[in-house]
């Protein structure tokens, strides 16, 4: 017998369960009309419709497709792919420690053209330097009680990162001047990571924008979240890394780092910011 579902699954099909009952609704056809114009049983729409049997691919193409509504299907579609995995409780994605988990996303840094970055808390991990990623990893390990793995995890950190000075990578990143100015780390520490900012800045694959403290706002500071492509969007929060991949979610996530980028400064104004970042460490 197979496992019983998650409760995050669980919610998951019922959300995707009451989005196929309204498009039903919206098309104004009954459970029986549906199943005839699908081509199955009765019992099978219903049995979809109440989440008791999770949908196929084939399935919401031909639901949608009998209600005129084939436009929604690729998102639902998305949605139905978006597995327990797709939403993971930090207490058990870093149960074995913090190293294994760097390392997972090896494969998808590799693959992936575009990166566009958003981070309102810490640096982001592209961007760090082995001694502030010590620091950070060493709070996070500690605060969630995790194996001490965090010399190998900075390790497998700093080799993940050197995708961004290979070819074929172009980096958009966003930061909030707050991140400037959290001190997760001792003055000579966090000093050097400013400094590492500010060479960042010089590779021709990078673009960094800064959103000061002064700028009044059009978007309110979110949680990080990171863009691959336009494909697949990792989002943070403090119990749970969720993966979206729904086309509708990438793009509002792509619609507000844009309003995000628009208010950053960058350039002569971004590296003023840090500047004064590093002269406040006295």
């Amino acid at each position: 017998m197979p496992p019983h579902p998650s409760p995050h699954v669980q919610r998951a099909r019922a959300e995707l369960a009451g989005r196929l009952r309204d498009i039903r609704k919206d098309a104004g056809i009954s459970g029986r009309e549906l199943a005839g114009r699908c081509g199955w049983s009765e019992s099978k729409s219903s049995r979809i419709e109440n989440a008791r049997t999770p949908p196929s691919d084939a399935d919401i193409r031909v639901w949608c497709r009998a209600c005129a509504a084939e436009d929604r299907a690729p998102d639902l579609i998305a949605a139905n792919r978006q597995s327990a995995e797709a939403h993971g409780e930090w207490r058990r994605l870093q149960r074995t420690g913090l190293r294994r988990l760097q390392e997972t996303t090896g494969d998808l840094y590799r693959r992936t053209g575009t990166f566009r970055v958003y981070v309102s808390d810490v640096v982001p991990g592209f961007l760090q330097t082995a001694g502030y990623a010590s620091a950070l990893l060493s709070s996070i390990a500690e605060f969630r009680g995790t194996p001490d793995d965090v010399s190998e995890a900075v390790a497998a950190r700093m080799r993940r990162n050197e995708v961004l000075r290979k070819g074929g990578h172009r980096f958009s990143f966003v930061l909030e001047e707050s991140v400037l100015r959290h001190r997760l780390c001792g003055a000579e520490t966090m000093a050097a990571q400013l400094g590492h900012l500010l060479g960042v800045m010089d590779l021709p694959n990078v673009a960094l924008g800064i959103v000061p403290f002064s700028e009044r706002r059009i978007v309110w500071p979110m949680p990080t979240f990171t863009i691959f492509d336009d494909t697949r969007v990792h989002a943070d929060t403090l119990d749970a890394a969720s993966t979206l991949t729904q086309p509708g979610q990438v793009e509002l996530y792509a619609r507000a780092y844009g309003r995000l980028s628009r208010q950053a400064v960058r350039g002569a104004a971004a590296r003023s910011l840090i500047a004064d970042a590093v002269a406040s460490l006295d």
